[in-house]
Formats: structure tokens, sequence, C-alpha cells
């Protein structure tokens, strides 16, 4: 009986702390920002976590790659207002200039996850964000094929614009690594070449001299 009541009391008491609202305190946390993460959208405001204390700009570190990765871009990010990187970048190659039919598959795939939304899987400009001027976007995204403009754009500004952004197109840099970048900016030039070959030749202009031998 002595022990049935010894034990009874044990368990109030247990149930009695457990249940009780004491705060506990954990004591210093060596790492905090690994203990409790700090979730953040990639778009979102960011102006105000160094004000948290939170040292933090969503941008990898200077001067490094990601494992794995390769073709690194040598060229920085403008600075508001300049172009000298932007117009740099037109000399730089793309390593991945020629596709094998797996890597051609592989692009296009990319192409129509990441950019066909704007550009249009036909490269023309009518994606479903535009869809002729009924789709929820009114300005026309540009047309990468059929546009002398983006034509004769070199592979390495196309690269600068998707890394970086470039007007209204955001950077891709998170979405996309390097290698999958040249791997769409190489599809894109070879839709380019394709639609300059299936264009008609254009028909000859008559001038005077052909007109009067009539």
């Amino acid at each position: 009986m002595k022990n049935t009541s010894i034990i009874a009391c044990l368990t109030a008491v247990v149930a009695l702390v457990a249940c009780s609202d004491v705060k506990r305190t954990p004591g210093s946390i060596y790492m905090p920002d690994m203990a409790y993460s700090r979730a953040y959208e990639t778009y979102s405001d960011h102006s105000n976590l160094a004000e948290k204390g939170i040292n933090y700009n969503n941008r990898p570190v200077e001067g490094t790659i990601s494992r794995e990765e390769d073709a690194p871009f040598h060229i920085a990010k403008d600075l508001p207002g300049d172009t000298a990187n932007y117009v740099a970048s037109k000399q730089v190659k793309n390593p991945y200039d020629t596709l094998s039919a797996k890597d051609q598959e592989e692009a296009e795939r990319l192409y129509l996850v990441n950019c066909g939304i704007c550009h249009g899987a036909n490269l023309k400009g009518n994606g479903p964000l535009y869809k002729d001027g009924n789709g929820p976007y009114a300005a026309k995204p540009a047309s990468l094929v059929g546009d002398a403009k983006y034509e004769a754009m070199p592979a390495g500004q196309m690269f600068y614009s998707v890394a970086y952004g470039k007007n209204l197109m955001g950077s891709y840099a998170s979405q996309l690594s390097r290698k999958q970048r040249w791997k769409i900016i190489a599809y894109i030039k070879a839709k380019q070449q394709e639609g300059k070959k299936a264009a008609p030749a254009a028909a000859p202009v008559a001038t005077t001299a052909t007109v009067a031998t009539k």
C-alpha cells in the first residue's frame, strides 16, 4: 500500500511538471542559422535582413563554382547604368556549341520548361503568357527566330542576359546551371539556322533594264 502511494505521488508530480507552462531556455546555440532555418523566396525583399543580424544575399561567393559545375562565365554583371560587360560578353564562345542528339533533346526540354512560356514553343515570342495579345502579359516577348536582332546576337551575349537578366526578363541563374544555359542557347542558335534555311528565297526585284528587255 505504501509503495502504491509513493508511485501515485510520483506520477502526479511528473504529470504536473509535464503539463506546466514553465519556459525552458536551452542556453546559447553555436550556429543559430543552422538550428533555426530562415527560408526566403528568391525574388522576395531581402533589404531588411541586415537589420535582423542576418548576413544573406542569395548569391554564391564571388569566384566560386558549385560542385560538378563547369564552363565558368568570367564576365561579371554590369553596375547600374553601365553596359561595358554586356558588350564584352559578345566575345565569349559557347563551349557547347555542337550538341549530340541526346543533348539537343534535353536542351529542347529545358527550353520548353523555362523559356517557352514567354518565347513560345516555336521561339517566335508567342508563348502562353502573351497568346496573341490575349494572355496575361501585355508586352510581346522577343521573337528568337525570325528577328534579325536576336539572330545576330552572339551566344555570349545571350548567356549574359540569361545569367543576369535583361530588361523585363529576370535572371535564370538559380533555375539553370551554366551548362544547361549554354545548351539552351545552342538549341536556340540551331533553331535560328533551321529558320533561315526554311525561309523562302526572295523574289528578284525588277529593274529598268530587265523591264526594257521584255
